[in-house]
């Protein structure tokens, strides 16, 4: 693909243009353009062009999204529980983002290197991730395979390939590894409210401090823990976030190609009708 095509076709698949695409009338142009481009199929509902420019990517090019939403499919549907597993994606840590993370009773980190994507910053973000998990997973096409086997030989992270036929097959296993578990990068990750029960769990009662002294002494009231501990009290925080408490249906209900969007969108939650409108809908223009 051309790198306008390339542009084009990973702005139509984030979740703020689909959430545009659900929650306003008209539909941008630049998905109108992407189907000129990448449908062949004649009078097809947005549905079917979605479809097939999902497709079409599989074979192109397989961008983020692409490979967030097979992990979800692959690994968090098919492997695991929608409702005891939950699913976060870019989480800041430390000067990265991880790219996909499921926690059930452990967390692991999925960190995606497409076929465009280099290894330069690889070795930064590993550090970054094992601050606050133990489990990491890289997860790259054919091309890139031999490059991250050579440049994880001799460490714990696991390698899981998508191959050509659109799965997942795991080529290494991740061991764990907490010999770089970091109190400032736990605390960093977690939202007032979720430090704020870490604290009242095992202390029973907050800092009564002035307010500019008050996040620095609940992080020294984290570093009393220990760091296992905190470890999974962190792990339980960032599943609350996420998980699905009630059985809504989201692998029956929901198209595919949408379920990373599905999962993630905000606007959406759990009111998978106006996907399917959308879905079914001819298009105008």
């Amino acid at each position: 693909m051309k790198k306008f095509d390339t542009y084009m076709v990973n702005k139509i698949f984030t979740v703020p243009y689909l959430d545009r695409m659900i929650s306003e009338d008209s539909i941008p142009d630049t998905f109108f353009e992407c189907v000129r481009r990448y449908v062949k199929t004649d009078d097809a509902t947005i549905g079917e062009a979605i479809s097939e420019i999902y497709h079409f990517m599989n074979y192109e090019y397989r961008n983020e999204y692409y490979y967030k939403n097979t992990i979800l499919n692959q690994l968090l549907i098919k492997k695991h529980d929608l409702y005891n597993t939950a699913a976060l994606t870019e989480l800041p840590i430390g000067d990265s983002k991880a790219d996909f993370i499921m926690i059930n009773g452990r967390g692991v980190v999925y960190e995606i290197k497409t076929d465009l994507d280099n290894l330069i910053r690889l070795e930064n973000q590993l550090k970054d991730y094992y601050k606050v998990f133990s489990y990491i997973y890289v997860v790259v096409g054919n091309k890139q395979l031999p490059h991250v086997k050579e440049f994880l030989k001799d460490q714990k992270v696991g390698i899981y390939e998508l191959t050509a036929s659109g799965r997942l097959i795991c080529r290494k296993k991740a061991f764990y590894n907490r010999d770089n578990l970091s109190y400032e990068a736990m605390f960093q990750v977690l939202r007032k409210a979720e430090f704020e029960s870490i604290i009242l769990k095992h202390f029973h009662k907050l800092p009564e401090v002035n307010s500019f002294q008050y996040y620095r002494e609940c992080k020294k009231w984290l570093e009393r823990i220990n760091i296992v501990t905190l470890q999974k009290d962190v792990m339980k925080c960032l599943k609350a976030r996420t998980l699905m408490l009630i059985e809504n249906k989201l692998e029956e209900k929901v198209p595919y190609e949408l379920r990373f969007y599905a999962y993630f969108s905000k606007k959406i939650s759990t009111n998978y009708q106006d996907i399917d409108k959308l879905w079914n809908a001819r298009m105008e223009g």
